[in-house]
């Protein structure tokens, strides 16, 4: 997860949100030091740039767990490289360490 720039808690609005004591528990045990409010706003705006396609995670060769071959089924953005994967052409897909599967160029794994 990526970290924001922290704006200042009066500059924010309040906003009441209703969620399940455990879910409330979780949070607060997977935030740590930063507060679980942090953690929901981080997780809000992950979403946000997910969705407005703004969102380009950083990741290493490190961070790939193992890949597969396949074909883009549209233009995708390598995870590693940057590089413009064009529709209709072979790439690879890597798992990450955290479990997410992201597109990979031809050769990025390279070392």
């Amino acid at each position: 997860m990526r970290t924001l720039t922290r704006t200042s808690t009066t500059e924010m609005e309040v906003t009441s949100i209703r969620l399940e004591r455990e879910l409330k528990d979780k949070l607060k045990s997977l935030s740590g030091n930063t507060g679980y409010q942090a953690l929901i706003r981080d997780v809000l705006w992950n979403y946000v740039h997910q969705k407005s396609g703004d969102y380009r995670p950083q990741f290493s060769r490190a961070d790939i767990r193992a890949s597969f071959d396949a074909v883009a089924q549209k233009d995708e953005c390598c995870a590693l490289t940057g590089q413009l994967i064009p529709e209709a052409t072979p790439m690879s897909l890597g798992l990450t360490t955290t479990g997410d599967l992201v597109p990979l160029s031809p050769g990025s794994l390279a070392v």
